[in-house]
């Protein structure tokens, strides 16, 4: 599988497996995770994002205890996890609202409590989960390039901000943000046109785009678009999902895009979108029929 590099000496797998919901599965057992981790391997799948928060806190915990059980696993992996939510469940269950917190303590010991949960020396990309309202941007640059300095931390980036949010964070670091995780689909098409993509093209860093299935509604809906993805993959010998992940994969952004899924026998058709052929005329047909209407 392609990878895409990120910074020196640290590349990803172009489809990034997302374990947003692992701790929600029926089986969390470290042999059940361990087998949805070879899974993405035998593809060349080999980037893992987890965050602090999901869930309700625990599921890096699971993650953990699978690379715990497998000795030299971790190391055949790039590890994402994130912070900066603070929300009334879990270990946080006595907070009274749910709030940000990008202060240099506690992205200090979020980091720590990351690496305690998964049993690893280092996270390979640490993103700033939300854009913060109370950022104090110079104390937040100058704890990430702290914990990456430190080596606790190889590269640090963003998730959900908009080019202001990143200018500013990036102005108070002497180390470059490498990526900034942002919400794309074909049910999701914003970040086209508002300005998102652009900028990232712009400063030459590639996008990971969580929920590229729209949140499960590209799967399950039946719509013009949907009915057209349909023919699109029944010609081309994959199912609906493959043919919205190759149309993120056409893009030249080099958007690398977070799949999540508990079921093993979805992950394991995760690269089928690179099998995909998507043309400029083919993209721009499933682009007009999302946004409902003729490009101008």
């Amino acid at each position: 599988m392609e990878r895409i590099a990120l910074s020196d000496g640290l590349s990803f797998s172009r489809i990034v497996y997302g374990m947003w919901r692992i701790a929600d599965d029926e089986d969390t057992s470290p042999s059940h995770v361990r087998a949805k981790i070879d899974a993405c391997l035998e593809q060349g799948i080999t980037t893992i994002d987890q965050a602090d928060i999901y869930g309700g806190y625990t599921a890096e915990a699971v993650l953990g205890a699978s690379l715990r059980e497998s000795p030299g696993l971790r190391d055949r992996l790039e590890i994402v996890t994130k912070c900066d939510i603070v929300a009334p469940i879990g270990k946080y269950a006595d907070r009274r609202v749910k709030y940000y917190d990008t202060s240099a303590a506690h992205l200090s010991a979020s980091v720590e409590a990351s690496l305690t949960q998964m049993g690893i020396e280092r996270i390979d990309l640490l993103l700033i989960h939300r854009p913060d309202p109370m950022m104090d941007a110079d104390e937040t640059g100058a704890a990430l390039d702290a914990l990456v300095a430190s080596g606790k931390i190889r590269a640090a980036g963003v998730s959900n901000f908009r080019p202001w949010d990143w200018a500013l964070l990036q102005s108070a670091m002497d180390t470059p943000l490498v990526t900034n995780q942002i919400e794309l689909s074909l049910g999701a098409l914003e970040a086209y046109t508002n300005g998102d993509l652009a900028h990232l093209q712009q400063h030459h860093i590639a996008p990971m785009a969580w929920s590229p299935l729209g949140g499960g509604t590209l799967m399950t809906e039946a719509n013009g678009l949907t009915r057209m993805m349909d023919a699109m993959a029944k010609a081309q010998g994959v199912d609906r999902a493959a043919i919205a992940v190759a149309w993120l994969l056409a893009h030249p952004a080099k958007i690398l895009p977070v799949m999540g899924t508990n079921r093993l026998s979805r992950i394991a058709t995760f690269s089928d979108a690179v099998k995909v052929e998507m043309d400029r005329q083919t993209w721009f047909e499933l682009y007009q029929a999302a946004s409902g209407q003729e490009v101008p």
